[in-house]
């Protein structure tokens, strides 16, 4: 299994305005004859049909949804989508595919989870032959733009390409400034003065605590691979495909988690995902949590937080061997079994077009895999959320490495860890949790690569 770096300073606005246009093309390998034409292109070949788009419930699916009506004033096409939240809708669309006949004609694609099983069972469309056709893309979509580390998560092993680029999240950390400051500290520098900041900014007698994070069982996973990264560890191998997740650094890193989540986490931090985090947060009485830089825009709104101005935003500290960012990200495809791929196609090219790519950097609802959006002035002119937002993004990207093994049981990956994760919030031992986890999905791994 070959291993795929997702450092990204093709991506970061001061690499981009340093590099030439031809350094931010895919690479060789990865080219794609981009549609020419010299008329008009007709956006409205396909007016009158109707498609169903399925996405994940987050600040992606929002981008799109939000923008609906325009795509189907310019196609004539008809969207109906929904956005579901990203557990549910990865066992429903597995489900559907099996089915034979998905329900849906366009679907958002977790590439950290969903790559190579997708992959594996050709669920989606190839996309070359489409980007090839000048009667389907259009002659202004610019497929040079893409950055190569987004193209690269895009293509699978065999050289297809069943997903468009939408976006790459990095992980990084939001903290209270205000709750900082009033304990006289300076942001962490390493994964020890995050334990020690938390400690000092918890006061369980006022409801102020210094930590939340993920503690649901299969979304809490990714806090603790981020926190191997920092020990130089990945929980697969990428060359043996072996697990790592009894090594010495695998097993501090879930003491880190348990620490943080059983001492200086408020109650009930079993049940939370991003979005329980995002929201508790949100209420100016956590010091610092961790997920993905796409989750800021609702800290900003005065209408849902009470922190507006208040929250810092810090690249993941050093850890004791190595400093990372744990980088996720996803793409948009069409469901082999539709019946209306072009219109679906259409619906894809539009979704990772330059003005979606701009609205999302905008937003702050992610990072996109175009190179453009971050060397416009005019973009960045644009933005929703502080300066400090685009350059935590940008200092994120250039120490980005997989946050998730590549492997096709990612999803019993989580389970099986994840559920160990939990325990060790309710007391049980660390080391025997992951040795447990460990024990029981090996024989899953092996019967995967097989």
């Amino acid at each position: 299994m070959t291993k795929t770096t997702f450092t990204r300073t093709a991506l970061s606005r001061r690499a981009a305005l340093r590099a030439g246009a031809g350094l931010l093309a895919a690479p060789a390998i990865m080219k794609v004859a981009t549609a020419q034409t010299s008329g008009a292109f007709n956006w409205k070949r396909f007016a009158g049909q109707s498609i169903e788009v399925s996405l994940t419930l987050g600040p992606r699916a929002n981008n799109l949804r939000a923008h609906e009506k325009e795509f189907t004033e310019l196609t004539g096409i008809k969207v109906g989508s929904e956005a579901v939240p990203e557990q549910q809708h990865r066992q429903q669309q597995v489900i559907q595919f099996n089915s034979g006949n998905p329900q849906f004609d366009v679907t958002s694609v977790s590439w950290h989870v969903q790559k190579r099983l997708f992959g594996k069972s050709k669920w989606l469309v190839d996309m070359k032959p489409l980007l090839a056709d000048s009667q389907l893309t259009a002659p202004d979509y610019d497929w040079p733009d893409f950055t190569a580390g987004g193209v690269r998560w895009a293509t699978q092993a065999d050289g297809r390409m069943d997903t468009l680029p939408n976006n790459i999240d990095p992980w990084m950390i939001y903290y209270n400034k205000e709750l900082f400051a009033a304990k006289g500290l300076a942001f962490p520098r390493t994964f020890e003065e995050i334990v020690m900041a938390a400690e000092k900014l918890t006061d369980k007698s006022a409801g102020i605590y210094g930590w939340v994070s993920r503690g649901l069982k299969n979304a809490n996973v990714p806090v603790w691979t981020s926190f191997m990264l920092g020990h130089d560890v990945d929980p697969v191998d990428p060359k043996t495909v072996k697990l790592q997740t009894t090594t010495d650094g695998a097993i501090a890193a879930a003491e880190l988690y348990k620490k943080l989540n059983r001492d200086f986490a408020p109650p009930g931090t079993v049940g939370f995902n991003w979005n329980e985090a995002q929201t508790s947060f949100s209420q100016g009485k956590i010091g610092m949590w961790i997920d993905g830089i796409g989750f800021a825009p609702p800290l900003e709104d005065p209408t849902k937080s009470r922190i507006v101005g208040k929250v810092g935003y810090a690249v993941m500290p050093q850890g004791p061997k190595a400093r990372h960012s744990a980088t996720f990200g996803d793409g948009i495809g069409v469901a082999a079994a539709s019946k209306k791929k072009e219109a679906a196609y259409l619906y894809c090219q539009w979704a990772t077009s330059k003005l979606m790519c701009n609205r999302l950097l905008q937003s702050g609802g992610g990072s996109p895999c175009r190179a453009s959006p971050y060397k416009s002035p005019e973009v960045i002119a644009g933005l929703k959320l502080p300066r400090e937002w685009l350059s935590c993004l940008e200092g994120s990207s250039e120490i980005g490495r997989p946050g998730l093994p590549e492997i096709v049981p990612v999803t019993e990956f989580r389970d099986v860890f994840g559920v160990g994760l939990t325990n060790t919030i309710g007391g049980a031992d660390a080391r025997a949790e992951m040795q447990k986890a460990t024990d029981a999905f090996a024989p899953v791994l092996a019967k995967s690569e097989a």
